[in-house]
Parts: structure tokens; sequence; C-alpha cells
């Protein structure tokens, strides 16, 4: 038996007259692109946090004086710094997965290193990543929400009796963003980059407008008021915590994002724009407030002046357009990988960038956020409402992502455990804190994320536990392609050949494609040429071309028989047609290969629920339930629609 390795020669690069500046030229472009698409959330988060923090009508709200101040804009400060800064942008981004992030990134990860010692623990982990991805999609319901809605009520402090107009201009801001979303995040980014380099240049100069007033709050800077309120006001501090927690919403996105526009893109914008513009906002915010603590209403606002606050709202708007596109395109990366490794049903993914390969739109998941983002919007109608359940889905996905950047950093890094012991003490102590101050804001909608995380990780576990069912019983009734190649050249003057060639998918190389097994048994027919082809997902975002293909003749070189094996990244679109068009002849036992004229046969599963005890009944009908949102597997994996049969069959659970 031979399998032979298929190289193809990569494209020869084409010349530039200037190299370096058409270098200096991509790399701006994608340091705008992610300005427009990752940072919308995280750097809209100085237009509530304050004033969420002050809230009077919170269950436990912190009395607005000076120390309180100081100690509240000093939190801030230092937990940006460590989370997103530190966190993510120093540690958790160097933790990819071939320029892959995320948690189902991190998810891969621990797969690949759960393979020696340790496995048990990396997969009680990789479990809880599962959750941490269920806890993203909640985000991704709430940032939109709360972020538009938040935006929006600045109307209230330019003119009152517009207030009515806030919730139902919300709902039409997000139905036309949630259009625009089959654009591409590669369009969406050039026109919402610019916009947020003025949004970060605005709020950074009325922060430094605010400082001017009262420029003590510079010593708010020093970690010793953040440390001295904890210490002294520990209990008005840890209830602020679960409001303070805003300031970093988005830290999870920008990792999740990592894989539209690389690390080094992300990294500076943060350090160069970013964060110093968010830190000035937060800064001016409270110097404002120590001035007069009336401007606790909407401090952020009420920094620009008089005639600049209705431009202001209108900015804010749009900013918080991109604030939601974050978590929307971070939605999309963490859904089109949990499909591609088993945690979700195969999903329609459009690549919408030809450069750029982890640029993608998922229609299914776009049109089921714009639901539920819209429920929220007339469920809690205002920002204040939100902000309870907003800090639970950050900071428990937050903290998920540290404990398994931990272990990963352990086992593939080999970082001293004094050094890492240190850290993640450091580290986990930040999150765990922020963590419990949200728990106690779980009867005043802290809930909501985890009800939907909940949801998301029993239909994630799901449907991986009903996929491994439905596989073994699968490979049962296909039984061995061996026996079965070796009964075909037994039965050979019964079977009869016509001219041409077949293309049947099938799972693996072990088994005989259902379809090829009726064809023979029941139309007693064959090709004269039959690949049988597996897709295999590799747990790396992208396989090199020379990796592509590799091809077994099955033992025998003249019956016309031979296994293809097609392998594909988890971020690349399974395209088997153009994956087949790089086969030389000659490595098809000699036999030429006309795809254009070739029939392509898939193998459908009809599911129904029977009484073997392989699961819960509820959960065997949420699996079945489930199955219905698999994309066409024809266009998954890029088969004329003209020339492919689909014959089924049936699997009791």
């Amino acid at each position: 038996m031979t399998e032979q390795q298929l190289t193809t020669p990569e494209p020869a690069p084409t010349p530039e007259a200037h190299p370096g500046q058409g270098r200096d030229a991509a790399r701006l472009a994608l340091v705008v692109g992610a300005l427009g698409v990752v940072f919308g959330d995280i750097g809209t988060s100085p237009i509530y946090t304050l004033q969420t923090v002050f809230n009077p009508d919170d269950p436990h709200p912190v009395p607005v004086s000076t120390d309180n101040v100081f100690g509240v804009v000093s939190l801030v400060f230092w937990s940006v710094t460590i989370i997103v800064t530190v966190t993510y942008v120093l540690l958790a981004m160097r933790a990819d997965n071939e320029g892959e992030g995320g948690i189902m990134a991190l998810i891969t990860l621990l797969r690949r290193v759960g393979t020696g010692g340790g496995g048990r623990t990396a997969a009680v982990l990789a479990g809880l990543g599962i959750f941490g991805a269920a806890l993203f999609f909640g985000d991704s319901m709430i940032t939109p929400a709360i972020s538009v809605l938040s935006a929006v009520e600045g109307i209230r402090i330019v003119e009152p009796s517009l207030e009515e107009l806030v919730v139902p201009a919300t709902a039409v801001i997000i139905v036309l963003l949630f259009l625009a979303q089959r654009l591409g995040t590669a369009t969406v980014g050039r026109m919402f980059g610019p916009v947020m380099i003025v949004w970060f240049v605005t709020i950074g100069a009325l922060g430094m407008v605010g400082i001017v007033g009262h420029p003590t709050i510079l010593e708010a800077l020093s970690p010793t008021y953040a440390a001295s309120f904890l210490v002294h006001h520990f209990g008005t501090a840890f209830f602020a915590l679960a409001a303070v927690v805003l300031a970093v919403t988005g830290a999870e996105a920008l990792y999740a994002d990592m894989g539209h526009f690389g690390r080094p893109a992300i990294s500076r914008a943060w350090l160069l724009l970013v964060f110093p513009a968010c830190v000035l906002s937060y800064l001016g915010q409270g110097a404002l407030i120590l001035g007069d603590p009336d401007t606790i209403s909407g401090p952020f606002f009420l920094l620009a002046p008089g005639w600049a606050r209705l431009p202001l709202v209108l900015l804010a708007t749009a900013a918080t357009v991109i604030a939601s596109q974050a978590v929307i395109t971070g939605a999309y990366s963490v859904a089109a990988q949990a499909a591609e490794l088993g945690y979700l049903p195969r999903l329609r993914v459009a690549h919408t960038s030809e450069s750029t390969i982890g640029q993608i739109y998922v229609p299914w998941i776009n049109w089921l956020l714009m639901v539920s983002v819209l429920t929220l919007v007339f469920a809690f109608r205002s920002s204040a409402a939100l902000a309870f359940a907003f800090g639970m889905a950050v900071t428990g996905t937050i903290t998920i992502t540290t404990l398994l950047f931990v272990y990963i950093a352990r086992r593939t890094w080999h970082t001293p455990r004094w050094l890492l012991g240190l850290g993640a003490s450091v580290l986990l102590v930040v999150d765990l804190l922020f963590l419990a101050a949200n728990l106690t804001k779980l009867v005043h909608g802290a809930w909501l994320p985890l009800l939907i995380a909940l949801t998301a990780f029993t239909v994630m576990t799901t449907w991986q536990r009903g996929r491994r069912i439905v596989t073994a019983q699968r490979e049962q009734s296909e039984g061995s392609l061996h026996d079965f190649v070796e009964q075909l050249r037994v039965n050979a003057p019964s079977t009869a050949r016509v001219p041409g060639a077949a293309v049947f998918l099938n799972r693996s190389k072990q088994t005989a494609p259902l379809a090829l097994r009726a064809n023979v048994e029941h139309n007693h027919v064959r090709h004269d040429l039959v690949l049988i082809v597996s897709v295999q997902t590799l747990p790396v975002p992208r396989v090199p071309a020379n990796e592509r293909i590799a091809v077994d003749d099955l033992g025998y070189t003249d019956d016309g028989i031979s296994h293809i094996t097609a392998r594909f990244g988890y971020m690349e679109t399974p395209n088997v047609l153009g994956a087949l068009r790089t086969i030389d002849p000659a490595t098809v036992e000699g036999r030429q290969l006309n795809l254009d004229q070739a029939s392509y046969f898939l193998s459908t599963i009809e599911l129904r629920s029977g009484k073997a005890p392989t699961m819960a009944r509820w959960r065997k009908r949420l699996f079945i339930a489930t199955s219905y949102i698999t994309a066409d597997a024809a266009e998954h994996f890029g088969l004329p629609r003209d020339r492919t049969v689909i014959m089924g069959s049936h699997i009791e659970l």
C-alpha cells in the first residue's frame, strides 16, 4: 500500500516597485482596520463605566466623595492595565494557534498538549473553555444592546423631551448594523477605522480638558490609591468592581479577533492610541466629578461644551455601532472554529477577504445575534439595566482565559514554576475579585449571561456527544473499506463498470461510503474510476499546499479505486473540488481524472430518536433539532450541485 504527498508549486511573488512602502502601507491599513473592528467595544466603555459606578439606583451604590473618586479612577486605570495590557496584549495574544486567537484557539492548544501527561487536567480545562466560549456568545448579544443604548441615551442630556425615541432609534441602528455584516469585516473596517480614529482623538482631547480643570486627578495613576481604596473601604470598593469591570469589556473580543488583523496591528493600535485615549477620558471624567458631583448623571457627555454635545452623541452612536462590530466578528470566529472542531454543526461560512483568511461572515450566527440583541433592547430598555448582566459575561470569560493560558504557558513554554505561580496568582486574584463582585448582582441581571452561556454550553456539548455516537453507528453500518474492496474484486464479474469517474465523500479511510455500498449491492454498478475522499480538519488554522492531498491506492493499482485525504485547517473553507484539481493523474493509477465530467456522491443521514441509552431523551431531541441548521454539504465542500447525487440512510440515537 502506498501513500504519496502531492505538492503544488507556490505562485511567484509579484514584484513591487517599492516593497518597503508597500509593507508600511499594508501595516497601516491593518492598524486602521483593527481600530474599526477590534477596539470599538473597549473604546466606548468610557461612555458608561464611571456613570454606572456612581449610579445612585445601583443596589450597592458608591457614594460620591473625593476619596472614592480617586479610588475608583485608580481602580479603572490599573484594571485596564493588568487585564487588557498585561493579560491579553502582552501574554494571552502570544498563545496563538498559528495566528488565530480566542477561547477556541486555546482549546485547540489544550488538545495538543493534553496528549501527553496531564491529559485529564487538559480535558477539564477544555470543558471549562467551552463554557468560556459559551459566555462569549452571551457577551456578543449584550454588547451591541448596551453600547448603542448608552450612546443614544446621550440625547437625553441634549434634549430630555426626546427620551422616548431612545429605544426605537437603537433598534433601527442595530438592524442596519447586522444587515451590513455580509459586506465583510475588511469593508466594514475600512469604513469604521477613520471614524474610530476621530473618536479616540476626541475622547482623549475632552479628557485633557477635564484634567486641566482639576490636575490633581493625575495622582490617581498611582497604584496606592487603588490599593488604599480596596484596603480601607473594601465594602464600597468590592461592590464598585462590578461596574469597574465595564472598563475592560472588549478585551476578550480583542483576542478573538486576532485572526482578522494579527497581533502586531492590534498591539500597536492599543498601546499607541486606544489605551492613552481611554485613560485620558477616565481621568477627565474623574476630574469633572470632583468639581461637580452632580455630573455623575453623564460625566462623559458633560465633559463636552454645550455646543459640542449633540455632535458628540452622534459620534458616540457611530462608535458604539463599531463597538458591536468587535464582538460580532469575534462571535463569527468562535462559531466557525467550534463547528470545525466538532462542537457545533457544519455552518455556512463566507470568507470575505482574499488576503486575510480569518475575515469571515456566518449568516446563521448573524441573524441569531440580531434577534437576541433586539430582544434585550426591548426587554431592558436602558444601558443601566443591562450593566449588571454585562459584567458577568466579561469576568467569566476573562477568568477562564487566564486559567487556560497559565496551563498552556506551563506545558508549552516551560516557564519556571515560581515565576508562573507568581504571575498567575496576581492575575487570578484580580480576575476572581471581579468575578465575585459580579456574582453579587446575580438577582439584578447577572443571571442573564449565565443562562445564555448554559444554553450554548448544553448545545455544544450535546452536539459533540451526539456526533460521536452517530459517527460510531455510521462506521458500523458502513463496514470496513478494506473488506469492501476485497469483496468487490472477488465479485467483479457481477458488478457492471460504467465509464467515467465517481467521487464519494466519506468520513475516514477505515469505512466504505454508504452511497458506494448502495450502488454496488443494490444497483450492481460501479464507475471505472472511483475516488473515496475524506476531508480531514487539522487543529491548525491553515494547511500548506504541499500537505493538502494524500493519495492511497488501497493496496491495488489496477482496480480504479483510490482513497484521497484532503486536509484543511479549521479556518479554511474545505473546497474539495479545488483540492482534487491539484492531483497528478499519474498518481491515480495512471488514469485521466476529468473532474468536470465526474459524478459526486454524498451519503446523508436521517436521525431518529430511539430507545438506546446513549443520551437522555431531551438531549437526543436537542441534537436532532440542532442538526437541522447544518449547512448544505455540497456547498460546504465546494461540489458542483448539478452533478452531485445524495443517497440517504437513517440512524437511531
